[in-house]
């Protein structure tokens, strides 16, 4: 279903193969919360997507928990930034922008953390939203305001 759709959206798209149960059930371990099933969905079809450029805009199963554990553990960015611990960022925009689900409160919308600013700003109402509206913007800076 997501390979059909992202490809209907683009042609310029990598999928790398599905991921395992397996290390799914670890990534939820590991992060000590449940991936929103739309994006585990789409994991078990591709474990990362990567468009014309070269942008990971859907991260593997091992990048979220990685990434994920570097924004919330990393010491100095508690005084630099607001909590990261209700985000689960799952994506980027290949100039430091990061793209995240909010799990607390649980929503399928979907934000951007900006780097430069710490902005979190809405960007799409669900995965298959933000899918269209990434692909459909080749490459820009779409949700920048």
């Amino acid at each position: 279903m997501w390979i059909e759709f992202i490809s209907s959206l683009s042609a310029e798209v990598e999928f790398a193969d599905p991921v395992n149960p397996e290390s799914l059930g670890a990534a939820t371990a590991a992060l000590e919360e449940s991936i929103p099933e739309d994006l585990r969905s789409l994991l078990s079809e591709a474990n990362g997507v990567t468009d014309e450029y070269g942008t990971e805009f859907i991260w593997s199963v091992e990048q979220v928990v990685a990434r994920n554990r570097e924004m919330r553990g990393t010491v100095d960015f508690r005084s630099l930034y607001m909590p990261f611990d209700p985000l689960l960022f799952f994506g980027d925009s290949g100039g430091g922008d990061l793209f995240a689900f909010v799990q607390r409160p649980s929503r399928s919308d979907i934000f951007v953390w900006q780097h430069e600013s710490d902005s979190r700003l809405w960007v799409a109402n669900d995965l298959r939203d933000y899918l269209g509206r990434y692909l459909a913007a080749a490459g820009e800076d779409w949700y920048a305001s």
